[in-house]
């Protein structure tokens, strides 16, 4: 029986419309779509496979928050 991990992504939008997805607790561990539906496909697939990579571990990051400035 596989054991269940919980991730956080982080989802941003680019300047093409595309979305983009980090998992910080997995080094190189990102993906992108044009919608979020294939995003998210794509981020189950990305993290299985960065877990596969020679047996990567994950960070143990805890999500504090978000936030945005301007300068």
């Amino acid at each position: 029986m596989k054991h269940t991990r919980t991730f956080t992504v982080l989802i941003e939008r680019d300047e093409q419309g595309y979305y983009v997805a980090t998992v910080p607790a997995l080094r190189g561990c990102h993906t992108q779509a044009k919608n979020l539906d294939t995003l998210m496909k794509r981020v189950h697939e990305v993290v299985e496979l960065c877990l596969e990579d020679a047996g990567q571990k994950a960070s143990s990051l805890e999500l504090v928050g978000i936030q945005q400035i301007s300068v």
